[in-house]
Formats: structure tokens, C-alpha cells, sequence
């Protein structure tokens, strides 16, 4: 099923995909793991964090039906490759983690060390989309979803940093965030500067209020960041790592998940505080989904194709994994039965 749709704003604004793959299986991979892995408490090396679930071609399948106008997809990996993706279409950049980052950083096994070096991805264009794999296209889209007159769209949204003691580094990172954004900006100053982008009238309800209580609190307390695909600039990348470069590249050479990291989210809470950003409500077109609810509601939001993307999270929670993923992987085939361009036939 292939569309041939343009869209003035891509024409005028080229957006690329990005999307981090990592096949958790292969044994020469795990042989890596295991010699690199350790049992320090302050990393997170959990397999939900490297395991694939098999629903990699329904995301080609949703980018060729629902996003035509993309102009290329940069697929990242430590090397190896899905045996039935076609690496010779013409849209696909096949990019190695050795092709961008530093040699001393490697092998990693953190997404965030990657996330956080993309703009050195050869060729990337100024204005993309990253996306993790678990993050699908399930009905049309248009560039104007993510990017508008050349920013990107999004939500600032005012919430407490979480300490949860199930996930402690996911609660260190955003508190790391937290505190790198105040070193560059005061949270008043910026709510006088820009409160149409603090207050947006369309914004949820719940984190419209958010924001107006946070207005009572001096310091930031930290962020909320939609956990969906992140509308990026490389100017941004330049201009972050000029400012905060010994915190990212401590990121960099971070081989796991760790509690001195932040993630790819302070690149996003950057744009917003500077107000290079079109203030939207991501969740009209967006739902997150924990795969361990497989309730009629959340899989008729894709046989229905009721918002345009979705994100099935891998949780922390135990489940029986090979249900689910067929459960998940027969949702998305009701609605992308056909085999992609991006596939060997």
C-alpha cells in the first residue's frame, strides 16, 4: 500500500525519521552483553529494554501507508539487521553505531548515549522525527503533525520529578534534566515571557493546571514529557551540547542506563523553555498503551485507527510474553496486512 501524497511543509521543510533497533536474541549480541554487564544496582540492563517484540515491519508498513512524505529513514543498530529488510530502498540509511559515535563509547548498550548524538548521523536533515520501535503510525499523518513553519510541535507541560523506587533511574534522569534546564533558565522568567506556550488553551485540562500550580513554586520541579515520538533539531543538538557538554558526553561513555544520565527528553524540554516550539495537544492524535492491557478498548484504538500514533510500552510488569506479542502483532496486521517496499518479498 503506497501513497504518493506530498505536502507543501515537506517540500519546503525535508523531515527524516529516526528509529533505534536492537535485536535482544542474537547470541553474539548477548555474548557482548553478558561480557560488559555487571550486577551494579545503579544501571538498569533489564530485558525489557532490549527485547524485540516482532511488530518491526508493521512500523515500516504504517510509515509507507500514513507518512509517504518522509524523506529518508535512518534505521540505527550495533550492526545487525531484520534478514527481511530491504536495505537497498532508496529511502532507508542504514546507520551503525561506529558511523556516529565516539570509539571510546563503545559498545553501548544505552539508548540514551545514542539519543543524544544523532546530529552526527551523516546526512540527517535539520528537522526529523525520532522514534523508538515501539512507537506506531496507525493512520494517516502529515508533517504539519510534527513540525509547523519549522518548529517542532509540542507540549509544555509543568510535573513533579516521580521518585519511583520500581525504576530509580528513570527518576535520576529527570531529575538530572531538571536541574541542567535550571541552570539556563529561571521558570518565572520564562512563564512572563511566553505564556500563551505555558497556557495554551487547547492543552489537557489536567496539565493546564499543572502549570498554573507550578506557577506558585519558584524552582523547577521538573517536566512532563510526552512518551511518544520526539519532533527534534539538530541546532538544537549544536547548540545544548555547547552548553552542557561534559553532562552529555558523561551520557555518552554511560555503556547502561544509568543514574548520571539524562535522556534524549532535555533536548525536547530545551526547545520548549527557549519557546522554539508550537504549543499543541500531543494526545488528541496520540495513545500510550501499556502492553500488558490487552482490553478490547485499547486494542479497538488500532483496529478502529481512533489516534494516528500509538506506543505500545514495554512494561515492568510480569506477563506472558509470547500472548501478548501475538495479540499486539494481530491488532496491527488487521490494519497493515501488506507487505511494505521496506521488505524482501
Amino acid at each position: 500500500m503506497i501513497r504518493t501524497t506530498t505536502h507543501r511543509n515537506s517540500e519546503s521543510c525535508p523531515i527524516d525519521f529516526v528509529i533505534l533497533w536492537v535485536d535482544g536474541s542474537d547470541p553474539a549480541w548477548q555474548d557482548e552483553l553478558k561480557a560488559w554487564s555487571s550486577d551494579d544496582p545503579d544501571v538498569d540492563s533489564r530485558p525489557q529494554r532490549f527485547r524485540d517484540w516482532g511488530i518491526l515491519p508493521y512500523w515500516f508498513r504504517g510509515v509507507e501507508a500514513f507518512a509517504p512524505w518522509v524523506r529518508k529513514i535512518h534505521f540505527v543498530t550495533c550492526g545487525h539487521l531484520p534478514p527481511w529488510l530491504n536495505t537497498n530502498h532508496p529511502k532507508l540509511n542504514i546507520v551503525n553505531h561506529r558511523d556516529f559515535m565516539p570509539a571510546d563509547a563503545l559498545p553501548t548498550f544505552n539508548s540514551r548515549a545514542l539519543e543524544l548524538n544523532f546530529h552526527h548521523i551523516a546526512g540527517l536533515s535539520e528537522h526529523f522525527v525520532y522514534f523508538n520501535d515501539d512507537f506506531l503510525l496507525i493512520k494517516d499523518t502529515k508533517p504539519e503533525d510534527f513540525f509547523v513553519s519549522g518548529l517542532p510541535r509540542d507540549m509544555l507541560a509543568l510535573q513533579p520529578v516521580v521518585a519511583n523506587p520500581a525504576n530509580p533511574v528513570m527518576s535520576y534522569a529527570f531529575l538530572n534534566e531538571t536541574i541542567a534546564i535550571s541552570r539556563h533558565f529561571k521558570k518565572r522568567e520564562r512563564m512572563k515571557a511566553m505564556p500563551g506556550k505555558y497556557f495554551h488553551i487547547g492543552y489537557p485540562p489536567l496539565y493546564f493546571f499543572y502549570n498554573l500550580l507550578e506557577a506558585f513554586f519558584p524552582l523547577y520541579t521538573g517536566f512532563y514529557t510526552v512518551h511518544g515520538p520526539s519532533p527534534l533539531l539538530k541546532n538544537t543538538y549544536k547548540e545544548l551540547w555547547s552548553l552542557e557538554a561534559p553532562l552529555l558526553a558523561a551520557t555518552t561513555r554511560s555503556r547502561f542506563r544509568g543514574k548520571n544520565d539524562v535522556n534524549q527528553y532535555i533536548l525536547r524540554e530545551w526547545q520548549k523553555q527557549k519557546g522554539s516550539f508550537i504549543p499543541s495537544n500531543l494526545h488528541h492524535d496520540f495513545r500510550y498503551i501499556d502492553v500488558t492491557d490487552i482490553s478490547g478498548k485499547n486494542l479497538d484504538v488500532i483496529r478502529r485507527q481512533k489516534k494516528k500514533i500509538i506506543c505500545l510500552n514495554d512494561s515492568d510488569h510480569l506477563y506472558d510474553f509470547e500472548k501478548h506479542r501475538r495479540i499486539w502483532a494481530g491488532a496491527l496486521h488487521s490494519i497493515l496486512p501488506e507487505s511494505s517496499s521496506f521488505e524482501l518479498i
